[in-house]
């Protein structure tokens, strides 16, 4: 998983269903379900994101810690994917203490090795304390619902590995299915490479 995408229109937008809301926030693209907010990154944010999130267990499945050279870079592909496309991996905030868990989000597939460069990627990643508690799916929920009702996606697709059970299983309960074809060899920011596999789901398949 990886990051792309920006903001847009004034104003409150309507109801995304599966009990979200999509609204702005100054500048910035928020999705709000009932605990959490999905927002754009702030220069603030890296230090928190990095300390929680840049660890062994959480970066077991994604190359490992990355450098700060590769953490700058992963924001800086995320800041430009909601430059171009309005949509990225926002950042996941609880609202009960404004606590950074995490990112959830869309990008464009643009990974090495993958045949369907430009789909939609929705993608996601929390920090220990936070995972286990269903914030991973409400936040995905969420963000397939912003797909395919504002970003006009007509599928979605998730990459993962085969040892990421806990990845692949969220897939399935969100309704994906296995998309064998566009498996594929990839490369991990902390270096190596491994056999991606593919998830999708289109529009017409997902009910809210």
């Amino acid at each position: 998983m990886r990051p792309d995408c920006s903001a847009a229109e004034a104003g409150m937008v309507g109801a995304l269903g599966r009990d979200s809301r999509e609204q702005r926030d100054g500048d910035k693209v928020v999705i709000e379900t009932p605990r959490l907010i999905l927002r754009e990154w702030r220069d603030e944010d890296s230090a928190p994101f990095k300390f929680h999130l840049n660890t062994p267990t959480v970066m077991r499945w994604l190359g490992g810690i990355q450098s700060d050279a590769e953490f700058d870079a992963f924001v800086a592909r995320n800041r430009a994917c909601a430059a171009s496309h309005g949509h990225c991996f926002w950042i996941a905030e609880r609202k009960s203490d404004r606590a950074i868990l995490g990112f959830c989000g869309l990008k464009r597939v643009n990974s090495d090795g993958a045949s369907n460069v430009g789909d939609h990627e929705i993608g996601w990643r929390l920090r220990e304390d936070a995972q286990g508690l269903g914030y991973a799916r409400e936040a995905a929920e969420a963000t397939l619902s912003a797909a395919f009702h504002r970003f006009g996606a007509p599928h979605v697709v998730a990459f993962t590995v085969a040892e990421n059970a806990a990845s692949w299983g969220l897939m399935q309960r969100l309704g994906m299915v296995r998309a064998r074809d566009l498996d594929f060899t990839g490369g991990f920011a902390g270096g190596g490479s491994e056999h991606i596999i593919v998830y999708r789901i289109d529009k017409e398949d997902w009910t809210t």
